[in-house]
Protein backbone atom coordinates (compact mmCIF):
# COMPACT_ATOMS: atom_id res chain seq x y z
CA UNK A 1 0.00 0.00 0.00
CA UNK A 2 1.31 3.65 -0.93
CA UNK A 3 2.70 5.61 2.05
CA UNK A 4 0.24 8.55 1.34
CA UNK A 5 -2.56 6.21 0.91
CA UNK A 6 -1.82 4.64 4.59
CA UNK A 7 -1.66 8.32 5.81
CA UNK A 8 -4.92 8.89 4.42
CA UNK A 9 -6.52 5.66 5.94
CA UNK A 10 -5.25 6.32 9.09
CA UNK A 11 -6.40 9.63 9.12
CA UNK A 12 -10.19 8.77 8.57
CA UNK A 13 -10.08 6.28 10.68
CA UNK A 14 -9.21 7.99 13.55
CA UNK A 15 -12.24 10.74 12.48
CA UNK A 16 -14.50 8.13 12.21
CA UNK A 17 -13.61 6.46 15.83
CA UNK A 18 -13.93 10.33 17.26
CA UNK A 19 -16.88 10.77 15.56
CA UNK A 20 -18.79 7.76 16.65
CA UNK A 21 -17.76 8.13 20.47
CA UNK A 22 -18.72 11.91 20.10
CA UNK A 23 -22.51 10.72 18.72
CA UNK A 24 -23.18 8.08 21.55
CA UNK A 25 -22.55 10.39 25.01
CA UNK A 26 -20.84 13.73 25.70
CA UNK A 27 -18.72 13.50 28.12
CA UNK A 28 -17.54 16.28 30.56
CA UNK A 29 -13.85 17.58 30.20
CA UNK A 30 -13.72 16.32 26.20
CA UNK A 31 -15.66 19.58 24.43
CA UNK A 32 -14.41 23.11 23.78
CA UNK A 33 -14.80 25.33 26.97
CA UNK A 34 -17.03 28.50 26.76
CA UNK A 35 -17.60 31.08 29.61
CA UNK A 36 -21.17 31.66 30.74
CA UNK A 37 -22.83 34.12 33.12
CA UNK A 38 -25.49 32.80 35.75
CA UNK A 39 -29.10 34.68 35.16
CA UNK A 40 -32.29 34.18 37.28
CA UNK A 41 -34.46 35.63 39.42
CA UNK A 42 -33.15 33.65 41.67
CA UNK A 43 -30.21 31.08 42.34
CA UNK A 44 -29.76 28.52 39.75
CA UNK A 45 -29.44 25.05 40.98
CA UNK A 46 -26.63 22.35 39.94
CA UNK A 47 -28.00 18.81 39.61
CA UNK A 48 -25.54 15.85 39.79
CA UNK A 49 -26.94 14.64 36.81
CA UNK A 50 -29.94 16.30 33.65
CA UNK A 51 -32.64 16.33 34.92
CA UNK A 52 -34.31 17.94 37.77
CA UNK A 53 -35.64 14.78 39.92
CA UNK A 54 -31.53 14.26 40.34
CA UNK A 55 -29.83 15.40 42.95
CA UNK A 56 -28.81 19.22 44.08
CA UNK A 57 -24.95 19.70 44.34
CA UNK A 58 -25.15 23.43 44.49
CA UNK A 59 -26.50 26.92 43.45
CA UNK A 60 -25.13 28.99 41.53
CA UNK A 61 -25.73 32.93 42.31
CA UNK A 62 -27.43 35.40 39.87
CA UNK A 63 -24.18 36.50 37.69
CA UNK A 64 -21.77 34.54 39.05
CA UNK A 65 -19.19 33.01 36.37
CA UNK A 66 -18.91 29.59 35.41
CA UNK A 67 -17.47 27.47 32.49
CA UNK A 68 -19.32 25.21 30.17
CA UNK A 69 -17.97 21.93 28.81
CA UNK A 70 -20.67 21.14 26.55
CA UNK A 71 -24.41 21.61 26.45
CA UNK A 72 -27.41 18.72 25.07
CA UNK A 73 -31.01 19.27 25.11
CA UNK A 74 -31.69 21.79 27.32
CA UNK A 75 -28.94 21.39 29.59
CA UNK A 76 -25.40 22.67 30.04
CA UNK A 77 -22.30 20.56 32.01
CA UNK A 78 -20.61 23.46 34.01
CA UNK A 79 -17.65 23.56 36.30
CA UNK A 80 -16.94 26.26 38.71
CA UNK A 81 -15.33 27.22 42.32
CA UNK A 82 -18.34 24.87 43.34
CA UNK A 83 -19.18 21.37 43.18
CA UNK A 84 -19.82 20.80 39.12
CA UNK A 85 -22.93 19.68 37.42
CA UNK A 86 -25.77 20.45 35.45
CA UNK A 87 -27.56 23.52 34.91
CA UNK A 88 -30.59 24.37 32.65
CA UNK A 89 -29.02 25.98 29.61
CA UNK A 90 -32.14 28.66 30.04
CA UNK A 91 -30.00 29.69 33.35
CA UNK A 92 -27.46 31.02 31.69
CA UNK A 93 -25.93 33.52 29.20
CA UNK A 94 -23.42 33.68 27.08
CA UNK A 95 -21.85 36.82 24.80
CA UNK A 96 -25.21 38.97 26.13
CA UNK A 97 -27.94 35.89 24.82
CA UNK A 98 -29.47 32.88 25.84
CA UNK A 99 -26.94 29.81 26.20
CA UNK A 100 -28.17 27.16 23.39
CA UNK A 101 -28.91 24.05 24.40
CA UNK A 102 -26.85 22.49 21.43
CA UNK A 103 -24.25 25.33 20.85
CA UNK A 104 -20.67 23.75 18.82
CA UNK A 105 -18.80 20.89 20.43
CA UNK A 106 -15.34 21.00 18.79
CA UNK A 107 -13.57 17.14 19.92
CA UNK A 108 -9.77 17.69 18.96
CA UNK A 109 -7.47 14.63 18.24
CA UNK A 110 -4.34 14.39 16.35
CA UNK A 111 -5.35 13.81 13.19
CA UNK A 112 -8.07 16.83 13.05
CA UNK A 113 -11.55 17.41 15.16
CA UNK A 114 -15.10 16.52 15.10
CA UNK A 115 -17.43 19.20 15.46
CA UNK A 116 -21.48 18.72 16.41
CA UNK A 117 -23.74 21.03 17.35
CA UNK A 118 -26.55 23.87 15.90
CA UNK A 119 -24.26 24.35 13.47
CA UNK A 120 -24.17 20.76 12.40
CA UNK A 121 -21.99 17.57 12.04
CA UNK A 122 -18.38 18.58 10.50
CA UNK A 123 -15.29 16.16 10.63
CA UNK A 124 -11.90 17.82 10.14
CA UNK A 125 -8.59 16.31 8.72
CA UNK A 126 -5.92 17.10 10.13
CA UNK A 127 -2.31 17.33 7.27
CA UNK A 128 0.31 15.74 8.58
CA UNK A 129 3.71 17.14 9.58
CA UNK A 130 5.22 18.44 6.17
CA UNK A 131 7.50 16.06 4.57
CA UNK A 132 11.47 16.51 5.93
CA UNK A 133 10.25 19.40 8.31
CA UNK A 134 11.44 18.31 12.24
CA UNK A 135 8.35 17.30 13.31
CA UNK A 136 8.42 14.13 10.49
CA UNK A 137 10.38 11.32 12.36
CA UNK A 138 10.13 8.84 10.13
CA UNK A 139 11.72 6.48 7.48
CA UNK A 140 10.85 5.00 4.57
CA UNK A 141 11.99 2.01 3.29
CA UNK A 142 11.71 1.22 -0.45
CA UNK A 143 12.54 -2.55 -2.13
CA UNK A 144 14.03 -0.16 -5.12
CA UNK A 145 16.62 1.55 -6.04
CA UNK A 146 16.17 5.66 -5.87
CA UNK A 147 12.71 5.11 -3.28
CA UNK A 148 10.54 3.17 -5.56
CA UNK A 149 9.05 0.00 -5.64
CA UNK A 150 6.58 -1.21 -2.85
CA UNK A 151 7.65 0.79 0.81
CA UNK A 152 6.83 1.01 4.50
CA UNK A 153 7.46 3.31 7.09
CA UNK A 154 9.27 3.13 11.15
CA UNK A 155 9.08 5.95 13.66
CA UNK A 156 11.32 7.03 15.58
CA UNK A 157 12.64 4.88 18.42
CA UNK A 158 11.68 2.07 16.19
CA UNK A 159 13.61 -1.23 16.55
CA UNK A 160 12.97 -4.54 14.12
CA UNK A 161 14.89 -7.10 15.39
CA UNK A 162 13.81 -8.82 12.23
CA UNK A 163 11.57 -7.09 9.34
CA UNK A 164 9.36 -9.99 8.82
CA UNK A 165 8.85 -12.30 5.47
CA UNK A 166 7.51 -9.43 3.35
CA UNK A 167 9.93 -7.61 3.55
CA UNK A 168 13.22 -9.24 4.59
CA UNK A 169 16.11 -8.88 2.07
CA UNK A 170 13.90 -7.03 -0.31
CA UNK A 171 15.26 -3.20 0.97
CA UNK A 172 17.25 -1.53 -1.72
CA UNK A 173 16.74 2.33 -0.70
CA UNK A 174 15.22 4.50 2.30
CA UNK A 175 14.20 7.65 2.68
CA UNK A 176 15.36 9.39 5.91
CA UNK A 177 14.29 13.04 5.38
CA UNK A 178 14.77 14.61 9.18
CA UNK A 179 18.32 13.03 9.71
CA UNK A 180 17.66 10.01 12.20
CA UNK A 181 20.23 7.59 13.25
CA UNK A 182 19.13 4.21 10.80
CA UNK A 183 21.34 1.25 11.50
CA UNK A 184 20.34 -1.57 9.45
CA UNK A 185 21.71 -4.75 9.84
CA UNK A 186 22.49 -7.98 7.20
CA UNK A 187 21.04 -10.52 9.77
CA UNK A 188 17.98 -10.45 12.00
CA UNK A 189 18.95 -9.44 15.52
CA UNK A 190 21.48 -6.60 14.73
CA UNK A 191 23.82 -8.97 13.57
CA UNK A 192 25.95 -9.79 10.29
CA UNK A 193 27.09 -6.81 8.46
CA UNK A 194 25.86 -3.05 9.67
CA UNK A 195 26.11 0.03 8.80
CA UNK A 196 24.78 3.38 10.14
CA UNK A 197 23.42 6.39 8.41
CA UNK A 198 22.00 10.01 9.41
CA UNK A 199 21.03 10.65 5.93
CA UNK A 200 18.41 8.77 2.99
CA UNK A 201 20.12 6.17 0.52
CA UNK A 202 18.67 5.92 -2.63
CA UNK A 203 20.69 3.06 -3.01
CA UNK A 204 22.49 0.00 -0.46
CA UNK A 205 25.56 -0.88 -2.22
CA UNK A 206 26.68 -4.34 -0.67
CA UNK A 207 23.32 -4.15 1.67
CA UNK A 208 21.30 -3.83 -1.12
CA UNK A 209 18.32 -6.88 -0.99
CA UNK A 210 20.25 -7.78 2.13
CA UNK A 211 18.68 -6.24 5.20
CA UNK A 212 16.88 -8.01 8.09
CA UNK A 213 17.33 -6.02 10.75
CA UNK A 214 17.02 -2.38 11.49
CA UNK A 215 16.94 0.15 14.30
CA UNK A 216 16.07 3.88 14.16
CA UNK A 217 17.05 6.82 16.80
Amino acid sequence: MKIATRRLLLRAATAAAVACTAALILMPGVASAATATATAKGNVDVYERARESSQLVDTLANGEIVTVQGCRQGWCYITHTGPDGFVQAANLRRNGGAMQPDFNLTFAFPQGSFTIGSGGVSIGIGNPPPYGSPNYRKVCFFTGKGYTGDSFCLDRGAAKAYVGNQWNNRISSFRNPSGLTVRVCSDAGYDGTCRTYSTSASSLGSLDNQISSIRIK
